[in-house]
């Protein structure tokens, strides 16, 4: 079966879950070439290791707290909170209280040549 995403025009609830932040799994809402628009969900005490994403990355803190490492530096976010990373910037994420993140993903073209 398809996976079925959010098509141009289609609202999309990003709201917090509040009391069903702990059933709610990660879900793609938005997915064409050249975007990407994610609702991660991440449990207190998980993490994710250093990785990096393909194109321009933005991360709004929904629910929950994370400590979200990059660039040299240490944050934390909490609802709120949006930060913005570069094309493959490496980054690394720890989860303090569960949480509900909002990841969008704007591809960027590779030169020709390239």
């Amino acid at each position: 079966m398809a996976v079925s995403h959010a098509g141009a025009g289609e609202l999309i609830n990003v709201c917090p879950l509040g009391s069903q932040l702990e059933s709610i799994k990660t879900t793609t809402l938005v997915k064409t070439d050249q975007l990407q628009i994610i609702r991660l969900i991440m449990q207190a005490g998980k993490s994710l290791p250093n990785h990096s994403a393909p194109g321009i990355l933005i991360i709004q803190c929904l629910e929950g707290r994370v400590i979200f490492q990059c660039l040299g530096k240490t944050h934390e976010l909490s609802p709120g909170h949006l930060l913005h990373l570069p094309p493959a910037e490496p980054h690394a994420v720890e989860c303090l209280e569960t949480a509900s993140l909002l990841l969008t993903i704007f591809s960027t073209p590779v030169p020709n040549g390239e």
